[in-house]
């Protein structure tokens, strides 16, 4: 599988991983090797995951604000941790939405750190006509459920660099070891989902569970987005790479047809007074797991999210909230201000741009929205 993504990408070579989380803690420890620096610098609107995998290797996490009403590192909150103990940053191309990398890059290299592009759900995005994670000094991608391209837990290393490449291969043969029972517990999964991916199928899988976190007003539970702290690590067996592979011949036609989905969605959204979606910017062609949607006023998000969340359309948020407002990362995330993340966190919802997705479930949504969420 990895000779096939490295063709998809147009590399030499790429490195499969248990997780996208495992890629990052591989990229990590490849350059703790090569560093006594400690600090890792990331938006303070991302994935607990990305914490939670910089604490596990005894790293500080250094969260940043982000620019206005997006979630894109902000180069000026940045800045100030520029100095002799930073390790890497990681800008993020947040649900396939393509990050602006150039102040970051070069705040980084005025320092001496190293870039390392979280592109966990953007596999197939392009900047400039060049592959997301290929900018940074080192990439990684999710091959996680809904990522477009899934093994149900995978990750993919990338790097331009030779001498970085070695250091992901040393780094992922010392920490990634055969795990016969957790390999076959994957395997399970991804039997399963492959069976339950249909739209009752999925309704069935999660629908219930999303229920009843919400009736216990449970967000992050609703979310997903409370991770266990011990992070698996394991070699990806040969069954699951030979499905990706398969997979992996079918993604160029799956992205497109998301993308086509996606514009139409987004275009039939201008009218709705008081959002906008996110989309690319010139040069730039994200993928699309997903619109995101950014209110003007946070009460308005939250009307919208209150009327549809239960109905299994596929509109939810990306994370609960900001990455230092998690008590489970107490110990984890230090509370650095980040006001602009949160106010993201508050004002931002998001579409699953499933293909499932029917027209008349695309016309409810529109017409919550159309009729301003915040009079409800």
């Amino acid at each position: 599988m990895e000779a096939a993504l490295a063709d998809f990408l147009g590399l030499e070579e790429v490195l499969l991983t248990c997780s996208g989380t495992a890629a990052l803690m591989v990229a990590l420890r490849s350059l703790m090797a090569r560093s006594s620096r400690r600090r890792v610098a990331v938006p303070g609107f991302t994935c607990p995951l990305v914490a939670i995998a910089i604490h596990a290797l005894g790293l500080e996490v250094c969260p940043c604000d982000t620019l206005p009403g997006t979630a894109e590192l902000d180069p000026d909150s940045l800045a100030p941790l520029c100095d002799e103990r930073l390790l890497a940053v990681l800008p993020t191309h947040l649900a396939g939405r393509v990050a602006a990398l150039d102040a970051v890059l070069a705040l980084a290299e005025g320092c001496g750190a190293w870039v390392i592009e979280d592109a966990a759900q953007a596999l197939g995005a392009r900047a400039g006509g060049v592959p997301v994670g290929l900018r940074g000094h080192i990439g990684f991608f999710s091959l996680a459920v809904g990522k477009g391209l899934t093994l149900y837990e995978g990750g993919v290393l990338v790097s331009r660099d030779p001498i970085l490449r070695q250091g992901l291969r040393d780094s992922a043969a010392a920490m990634l070891r055969p795990d016969r029972w957790m390999e076959a517990r994957r395997g399970l999964e991804l039997l399963g989902y492959g069976l339950l991916y249909n739209p009752l199928g999925l309704t069935m899988a999660y629908g219930r569970g999303l229920r009843r976190a919400l009736c216990a007003g449970d967000t992050e539970a609703a979310l997903g987005d409370r991770f266990p702290l011990d992070v698996p690590l394991h070699r990806v067996g040969s069954w699951r790479q030979a499905v990706g592979r398969r997979a992996l011949a079918r993604l160029p036609d799956f992205l497109e047809a998301t993308r086509r989905q996606a514009q139409g969605f987004a275009a039939r959204l201008v009218p709705c007074s008081g959002l906008r979606v996110l989309g690319d910017r010139p040069g730039e062609r994200g993928t699309w797991p997903v619109l995101v949607l950014v209110f003007d006023r946070a009460r308005d998000a939250e009307a919208a999210l209150a009327r549809l969340w239960r109905e299994g359309l596929g509109v939810s948020r990306l994370f609960a909230r900001a990455l230092p407002d998690y008590a489970y990362l107490g110990g984890i995330v230090p509370d650095r201000p980040c006001p602009r993340a949160r106010d993201f966190a508050a004002r931002s919802l998001s579409i699953g741009n499933s293909l499932f997705l029917r027209p008349e479930e695309q016309e409810r949504i529109l017409s919550v929205l159309r009729g301003g969420a915040g009079s409800a």
